[in-house]
């Protein structure tokens, strides 16, 4: 049977960012991931506040920056493409809705992978199915692949964690934002000018496309309000369809968008949630990230809690030695003020980015104008000032930083 130290569910931006710091530390890891490779695309994310500080630490921070995106900022737009209201990059110094540096998730998760310390091992296209634990250790069970025993396992496997499944059941922690989304790539000719444009309808529907990293590379989210249903996540015709029947009739440049979805190579398609639980780990398993503490794409903090997690986890590991309970403990201790303020939702929650009514969306599009001025400008600072509300420990992680490629 393989053994490991440290066995990771999820190959993402939590996942990869654990692996490197428990690497550089000294600890075996292997990785865990369902899809075949890292996954492309995906929304921009924000690099920003402390989990700026941690991307630094790695020695990354010049590389993230030649991979983001480059925009000018938000911008409003009607039902004809007239802007209503642009929002620059620059506002709120840089730390506004839109950040001044943006990456798409998936090409994220792919500068992270590749700066894991060689030897790191990972399994692709393959899950957990079952967690077998005793005093010594975890023996994992996988779909494809043979049983692997390790001393921890890390669940960093989003918002859908097979691992919290496991150890908690299915629904634990989770409270819906009554909120669906998709983001896919389109190659529509829309011009933007460089603007992450916006376009709201009525009924708690939302458009949005933002520039690529390559000349005529278009991002496409579209989302919607509803309470939650039911829907097969393995059927994507299925969800286009979804998709389909609540923007019809919606203006803008949406009917060129669901057209171009249908073609889309990298469909997703996704409830918003939050998950909140009462604690993080349960004997040798340790939940990381969306798996432990999503805070939806609504508070625009997710990409910094999971590389500060990431960082705290290892460097809590790492100090404690053989001694993991003492060491989730204060994992937990140093990241739980963290996460209750990042998953404080921004004023209007759900309905501040998708108004239900004409009407709310005018009132909607006057409260952004007013955001650039006091005393709303106050408020909204602080809210983007949660991504560097935590004073990070300077964890000391001697191992050879040398990466896969």
């Amino acid at each position: 049977m393989h053994t490991t130290d440290v066995l990771i569910s999820g190959a993402g931006i939590a996942g990869s960012a654990a692996a490197f710091w428990l690497a550089r530390a000294g600890f075996s890891v292997t990785v865990v991931e369902r899809a075949p490779a890292p996954r492309p695309g995906g929304q921009a994310v924000d690099l920003r506040g402390a989990g700026r500080t941690v991307v630094e630490r790695m020695g990354l921070l010049d590389r993230a920056r030649e991979i983001a995106t480059d925009q000018h900022g938000l911008e409003l737009v009607g039902d004809d493409g007239r802007s209503l209201f642009r929002l620059p990059v620059d506002s709120f110094g840089g730390e506004g809705i839109i950040s001044e540096i943006e990456i798409l998730r998936g090409d994220l998760a792919t500068m992270l992978h590749d700066a894991v310390p060689a030897g790191t091992d990972y399994i692709f296209d393959d899950t957990i199915t079952a967690l077998d634990a005793d005093d010594d250790g975890v023996t994992v069970r996988l779909e494809k692949s043979a049983a692997i025993r390790c001393r921890l396992v890390i669940g960093a496997d989003g918002s859908h964690s097979v691992v919290r499944n496991l150890i908690l059941g299915g629904d634990a922690g989770v409270r819906p934002m009554n909120c669906y989304t998709s983001w896919f790539s389109s190659d529509a000719a829309i011009d933007g000018h460089g603007w992450v444009q916006m376009h709201n309808a009525p009924g708690g529907r939302v458009a949005m496309v933002r520039p690529g990293t390559s000349p005529g590379d278009l991002k496409v989210g579209l989302s919607f309000r509803s309470t939650p249903f039911d829907y097969d996540r393995r059927d994507l015709h299925a969800q286009q369809d979804i998709l389909s029947r609540r923007f019809a009739g919606v203006g803008w440049e949406v009917p060129r968008l669901l057209d171009a979805m249908r073609s889309a190579d990298d469909f997703f398609f996704d409830s918003m949630d939050q998950i909140h639980l009462d604690h993080w780990h349960q004997g040798r398993v340790v939940l990381l990230g969306d798996a432990g503490y999503c805070a939806s794409p609504l508070t625009g903090l997710g990409t910094s809690l999971a590389l500060v997690g990431s960082y705290v986890l290892a460097g809590e590991l790492s100090a404690a030695g053989a001694d993991h309970a003492t060491a989730f403990a204060r994992y937990e201790q140093i990241m739980r003020p963290y996460v209750s303020q990042a998953q404080t939702l921004p004023p209007g929650g759900a309905g501040g980015f998708a108004p239900s009514s004409r009407f709310m969306i005018k009132l909607r599009t006057a409260s952004m104008r007013a955001s650039l001025r006091w005393p709303l400008n106050r408020m909204m600072a602080r809210q983007f000032a949660k991504a560097d509300a935590i004073e990070l420990p300077d964890y000391t992680l001697h191992a050879d930083p040398v990466g896969r490629r």
